[in-house]
């Protein structure tokens, strides 16, 4: 009966580890940059600058349009002028008209309207010639906007990556801990084992026993704590990977390599793509200038038309029936608007020099972050050298400390402040590898190089 409930137990336990999905640090990564939202959002902004650059280019070229109007009116009339004899004129010898006593017939005139259904449509085309640089100007910043909101996208690629790896990194190192808990509560049974069979012979007082088993109640909830962190942390990781958070994933047991041959620099930050959208709002600001200057410069533009008109009846025949071209040559000079298009000139060139200013500052600030994180970085590998170091000696402690209670020359309470010193040692040397494996993304995000 027992060996069918183990092999039960090995098969249960087998199904679940298959139905556990292992991921490397590379497939988070991918899968974040996939299907985090707010890349997705990042990729809806990018396109929305690219069919806004499209926008813009089209002023470039020809606009085509068709109108077309029709109007009915029950409105009508006549006029009428009578007929009859007109005297007639001719000039004397000083050029003076005068009457020679001459008539000529007038038939008169009987005119009768109604306007009933008039309706025109026509085809016209506009192009502008030059208007003072405003569309060019116009394009430049649409450009500079989808490069903008290209580099943004990969701002927030590596700022994803970051949060990425970072809870990547807090499952091993949750996990770490839950090893760490593991291995310390079962020196502990052992030990108390040792303690109770030692006080059942009389060798031992019952106060060793109990104080162990406080030690032993201290290492159950730590045990507790290292499991919730390692579900929650798992829950973080799935969040930044799209995927559901109560999917049961696996990654690695140790933390990811940190290069050690790695060239530190601290002055320079051309690659970070912070660097590159300051420059390129710099020189949306110069555009606008431009832009802005364009109110001031005279415009130019053609237009041409074919139109068809028909309706307006005089004495039951149509007045209008058929079509015509015409083309237009508009140009218009900005002559006075008491200073409103000059002070927006003056206002897009204190922007200009506000986008200068702020670039200079963010650039130093981003100096400073790197000199920052090149020293974190430093002081992360001497703790993890140190804190293996350490690790190594609370081992060697432990287990002279053993030695020593073994043969009695030890008390209890010593060994288990040498048991608790090598956990100690043990949870730091973990903390340490893990803020050394952030703070080494935290360096590359610094330089620009951590998507590379």
């Amino acid at each position: 009966m027992k060996k069918t409930t183990f092999i039960l137990a090995a098969l249960l336990s087998a199904a679940c580890i298959s139905a556990q999905e292992t991921l490397t640090l590379e497939q988070c990564r991918e899968m974040a940059l996939k299907y985090n939202k707010e890349m997705a959002a990042a990729a809806r902004q990018t396109e929305s600058a690219r069919y806004t650059a499209k926008s813009y280019k089209g002023n470039f070229f020809p606009n085509f349009s068709l109108s077309g109007t029709g109007i009915y009116s029950t409105s009508d009339g006549s006029l009428g002028i009578a007929g009859g004899n007109l005297p007639t004129f001719l000039p004397d010898a000083t050029g003076q008209f005068l009457p020679n006593k001459g008539f000529a017939y007038f038939p008169g005139i009987d005119l009768n309207y109604k306007i009933g259904m008039v309706y025109m449509g026509g085809i016209q085309v506009e192009q502008p010639l030059y208007m003072g640089g405003k569309i060019r100007a116009a394009y430049k910043m649409s450009l500079l906007g989808k490069e903008m909101a290209q580099l943004s996208e990969t701002l927030t690629a590596s700022e994803v990556i970051v949060k990425t790896e970072q809870a990547y990194a807090q499952v091993i190192k949750a996990k770490e801990m839950k090893k760490v808990a593991d291995k310390y509560s079962a020196v502990l049974t052992e030990l108390m084992k040792n303690v109770e069979s030692a006080h059942k012979h009389g060798l031992k007082p019952q106060n060793d026993v109990l104080k162990v088993q406080v030690k032993l109640n201290e290492s159950e909830l730590n045990i507790r704590k290292a499991d919730n962190a390692l579900r929650l942390a798992t829950m973080n990781l799935c969040h930044y990977i799209g995927k559901p958070l109560t999917a049961d994933i696996r990654t690695a047991d140790t933390f990811p390599e940190v290069a050690q041959d790695i060239r530190l620099q601290t002055a320079d930050i051309s690659a970070r793509p912070e660097y590159a959208i300051l420059n390129q709002q710099v020189a949306i600001a110069k555009q606008q200038v431009k832009l802005n200057r364009s109110e001031l410069l005279p415009k130019i533009g053609v237009k041409g038309s074919y139109d068809y008109i028909h309706g307006l009846e005089i004495s039951d025949q149509d007045l209008f029936d058929g079509g015509s071209f015409s083309v237009l040559l508009n140009v218009s000079v900005p002559l006075f608007h008491f200073g409103a298009n000059s002070n927006k000139v003056r206002a897009a060139k204190a922007k200009l020099e506000q986008a200068r200013l702020e670039q200079e500052n963010m650039n130093e600030q981003m100096l400073l972050e790197l000199a920052q994180s090149v020293n974190n970085l430093d002081e992360a590998r001497l703790e993890s050298t140190i804190a293996e170091r350490s690790l190594q000696q609370a081992e060697e402690n432990m287990r002279v400390s053993r030695s020593q209670y073994d043969v009695g020359l030890e008390t209890l309470s010593d060994h288990l402040e040498a048991q608790a010193l090598w956990q100690q040692a043990y949870e730091t040397k973990v903390d340490a590898c893990f803020r050394l494996y952030l703070n080494y993304i935290t360096y590359l995000k610094a330089t620009g190089t951590l998507l590379k």
